[in-house]
């Protein structure tokens, strides 16, 4: 059965509070190979004018994924999500996340289609600071193979 196509244009209030951490961060830059000491280091850190570690880039997909579970968990959108694959990911970063920050996101629906039997989902996530500071914009595409896929 085809995703709900009304859910295009739908957003969904803040979710909970994510605090950025340094050993979440430090874990993270291990996971993926970031070597880089602000990562790791608060002195290297604040000597390139941070407040505390930053976070690798794809970090944010640590809350995004989080956050976008809204949608993807919500029954009433119709997503088998044992027929997904992740189509793309996209990352804007208005400024780094930062070891102490508290963030949130707000989860938009930005498009539902169906093709050649297949469904394609774009969500974006807006995380940005419990203040409202833009930290960050993830846009992913989840694709739901259809039955004769």
């Amino acid at each position: 059965m085809p995703l709900d196509k009304s859910f295009t244009g739908r957003s969904y209030p803040p979710g909970d509070v994510y605090e950025v951490g340094r050993e979440k961060i430090r874990e993270f830059a291990d996971a993926v190979g970031a070597t880089s000491p602000l990562h790791r280091d608060p002195a290297a850190a604040r000597a390139a004018g941070y407040a505390d570690v930053i976070a690798p880039p794809t970090f944010a997909t640590v809350i995004s994924m989080k956050s976008t579970s809204i949608v993807v968990d919500d029954p009433e959108l119709g997503l088998d999500y044992s027929r997904v694959v992740h189509g793309s990911q996209t990352f804007v970063h208005h400024r780094p996340m930062v070891a102490g920050d508290r963030l949130v996101s707000v989860v938009h629906v930005d498009d539902v289609q169906t093709r050649m039997g297949n469904d394609f989902l774009t969500i974006r996530a807006e995380i940005t600071t419990e203040d409202g500071e833009s930290v960050c914009t993830s846009t992913g595409l989840l694709v739901a193979r259809g039955e004769d896929a």
